[in-house]
């Protein structure tokens, strides 16, 4: 079961609509199935890692790269379900977007793809630490920030508060690992819960894009194998 966690009134009262809200995404049939059409912009060792799990659990996913031709080994090994393509044709086939490429290139990214990554699900997966963008998320906080160069993008920082290899590790093991999650639209929340809960995994939401700064890396909220239970109590938050 997965645990969510609701900081503030505010917060809570946009979890409460999300029910309803969630009838209104254009996601098609395969939302209803409870099976969506991912995209990655990077398939890496995050993108790579993460969008396995969701094949995995039967999500038809596609992996993007600037040269698509590279990731045939990756999508062979994972079967049917997995396909490669460009970085503008992984965002119009994907239901959800997986943002997992460098924070410093997410200036570039938002000029380039920002247009039509309007109104789509965006996971932020990406860490500033090693970016000149670093001293920018301190001051305003890394979901704040990572919102000003996608400004229309639904974000919801998710699966940047481990390395790559935990998620591979600890899916499907029991207690499940806690993915820390935050968001300002409810009913993507809704969405990406779901996905983390399919990579058996759980979801645990921690609060706003401005409540992303609990588990960026460098924090005290980084780098936990740990329930939602127990990973609430150490960034915090109260349920």
């Amino acid at each position: 079961m997965s645990l969510t966690i609701k900081p503030n009134r505010r917060h809570a009262l946009a979890l409460a609509a999300a029910g309803v809200a969630a009838l209104a995404l254009p996601l098609g049939t395969a939302r209803a199935q409870g099976k969506l059409k991912i995209g990655t912009i990077g398939a890496g060792s995050l993108g790579g890692a993460v969008g396995a799990l969701w094949v995995k659990a039967g999500h038809e996913v596609m992996f993007s790269s600037r040269s698509p031709d590279e990731l045939k080994t990756l999508v062979a090994e994972l079967g049917p379900n997995a396909r490669a393509g460009t970085v503008q044709e992984a965002i119009a086939f994907g239901d959800a977007i997986l943002l997992a490429i460098p924070y410093a290139a997410y200036p570039e990214a938002g000029k380039a793809y920002g247009e039509a990554l309007k109104g789509k699900i965006v996971m932020d997966a990406g860490n500033a630490n090693r970016s000149d963008l670093f001293e920018e998320t301190k001051r305003n906080g890394i979901g704040v920030t990572t919102k000003k160069f996608f400004p229309g993008a639904r974000l919801v920082r998710a699966f940047n508060a481990a390395n790559n290899r935990l998620f591979t590790e600890n899916a499907g093991k029991e207690p499940r690992m806690a993915i820390p999650l935050a968001g300002d639209d409810a009913a993507a929340l809704k969405v990406v819960s779901d996905l983390v809960t399919s990579a058996r995994l759980e979801p645990l939401v921690v609060g706003g894009l401005k409540d992303a700064d609990r588990f960026a890396m460098g924090t005290d909220g980084f780098g936990h194998v740990l329930p939602a239970k127990e990973l609430a109590a150490k960034l915090g938050v109260t349920h």
